[in-house]
């Protein structure tokens, strides 16, 4: 018979939170799920539009093998609960001067597109590339991104057994630098780069095995039909099936400790939540700053959230466009990237920015009539203080003026409604600091600083793109598959040793609540 002290609290049904509610509730776990939005997702949320909801966070599926690694491990198929439609052209990539580049699923139309638009020599350049990319993937897949608890002692073996790759891993290389070595054209240094802010970082200071982001991508690009927030009500769907319970409206004000690990969450309304272990999906910063109490800060130290990601200005909206032959993924590349990187590292909107579009219902050659969804995502730098006046203005005029010279309008024009800034985010997913990614990926050793699943603070655990392994809503999901591991690890250890608890559940120890009023952050 199971006891408070066994129920499981997940704050924040992000696809992380998710992804560990479903593998908890489907080893049997009593699991609550507290999510202060209406609909589950997180930051794979929906804007309303005139031509229904329009995604306003990831736009597509890759390393489809993660969701459907998380659907078997409950006895269940991915492909019956959402559909999948793969993408044959990756992106479109565009640039001013007239020149464009489609990347393929198929690797042979790729390197032959680039081939095409920069001769022979960039076709022999590319596939060096995409080889490295592939290596470094392959490299880092397992002793990094799929391991709880990575270190450098398991990545040692695996670099000294592919030596070609060290130069990409020196501390000094960046990916901005890599990229000079591997492309003379500026065009494919310029493409390949942007595969950092993938990551919330800028090539110019992300390390140059970010480049493994590409293999990622050219493992397969999928759309999913009704949009990406149909993964998460999928899994939400399944894990209320497996037994979890889900409560949207919900906010969290405060994680509970007595005798020194986790005992209740107390929720804003006042509720008193008991239970032995905490899944906290989302901004570790949240922890850290003490919104949900003095207690739980020690268990985020600074290091793994001081350094904020890049942030976004986004546009979701309905209109009908003209000029150019979009397809799902498009890249409107700005003229000199550092004049896109400059201003965000000094926290401001880029000058020149490369603007991504997706064209939601645009896919395997469609082309529909009448007003379509978009979704426009300009990098943005975190937020430090209140949004400048003309910060709406500003945008507008850099984001649908420079796409105009490029040769695509929309009709009608977007309004304030239809836009995000970061100083949106930060008020959507607090303490954020409306950064999308958690921490920087600057610098060699970010990925090691992240936060891991397993915090100081027994029974606490987090799951989230700012915790390792990663951003990206793949990476999300395996730090859910991490946290639900470690709970289940934490379970058996427990058994197997003296009780700490009287028969029917009441604790030995007296109960001390967590101080200070606080919010939860979950996403």
């Amino acid at each position: 018979m199971q006891t408070s002290s066994d129920r499981i609290v997940v704050i924040g049904a992000g696809i992380a939170g998710l992804s560990a509610a479903l593998r908890l509730a489907g080893a049997g776990r009593e699991v609550m799920v507290l999510e202060r939005a209406a609909t589950p997702g997180g930051k794979m949320r929906t804007v309303p539009s005139a031509a229904g909801p329009v995604d306003a966070g990831p736009t597509v599926m890759t390393l489809r093998p993660v969701f459907e690694a998380l659907f078997e491990s409950v006895g269940a198929r991915l492909s019956d609960h959402v559909t999948l439609h793969p993408e044959t052209v990756l992106a479109r990539h565009w640039w001013s001067d007239g020149s464009r580049l489609d990347l393929h699923a198929d690797p042979e139309a790729s390197a032959e597109a680039v081939r095409d638009l920069a001769g022979p020599k960039a076709e022999t350049e590319f596939r060096a590339f995409s080889a490295e990319a592939a290596r470094l993937f392959q490299t880092f897949d397992a002793p990094i991104m799929r391991s709880a608890s990575p270190g450098i002692a398991g990545l040692i073996p695996r670099v000294l057994a592919a030596p070609g790759l060290l130069a990409a891993l020196l501390p000094t290389a960046t990916l901005a630098g890599r990229l000079r070595h591997h492309f003379a054209d500026p065009r494919l240094r310029q493409l390949f780069g942007r595969y950092a802010t993938y990551v919330g970082g800028s090539p110019y200071r992300s390390p140059a095995v970010l480049g493994l982001i590409w293999q990622a991508e050219a493992q397969g690009v999928w759309r999913i039909e009704g949009g990406m927030h149909r993964l998460a009500r999928a899994v939400a769907d399944l894990a209320e099936a497996k037994g979890a319970t889900l409560r949207y409206g919900t906010e969290v004000a405060r994680i509970e400790i007595q005798g020194g690990r986790v005992a209740a969450v107390q929720t804003a309304s006042g509720q008193r939540i008991p239970c032995g272990h905490v899944v906290f999906n989302g901004d570790p910063r949240a922890l850290h700053v003490g919104l949900l109490g003095d207690p739980a800060r020690r268990a985020v130290p600074a290091p793994g959230v001081a350094a904020r990601s890049l942030s976004a200005y986004v546009w979701t909206f309905a209109a009908a466009p003209e000029g150019q032959d979009l397809v799902h993924h498009n890249v409107f590349f700005g003229d000199d990237p550092r004049d896109e990187f400059t201003p965000l590292m000094r926290g401001q909107m880029p000058v020149d920015p490369t603007l991504y579009i997706c064209a939601e219902d645009r896919g395997a050659g469609r082309a529909p009539a009448g007003p379509e969804r978009f979704e426009i995502i300009m990098n943005g730098p975190p937020v430090a203080g209140p949004a400048p006046d003309r910060e709406f203005e500003t945008c507008r005029t850099r984001t649908f003026a420079r796409l105009a010279q490029m040769g695509l309008r929309f009709t009608p024009t977007p309004g304030r409604d239809a836009l995000t800034t970061p100083h949106d985010f930060a008020r959507l997913f607090p303490a954020s600091n409306g950064s999308l990614y958690g921490r920087s990926p600057h610098g060699m050793m970010a990925t090691f600083q992240r936060p891991r699943v397993r915090t100081s603070l027994p029974g606490l655990y987090l799951a989230g793109g700012g915790v390792h392994p990663g951003a990206g809503i793949p990476m999300a999901t395996l730090s859910g598959q991490h946290a639900a591991e470690a709970i289940l690890s934490a379970r058996t250890s427990r058994s197997m040793s003296r009780p700490t608890v009287m028969r029917g559940g009441m604790s030995t120890v007296s109960r001390t609540a967590a101080r200070g009023p606080s919010r939860s952050s979950p996403s």
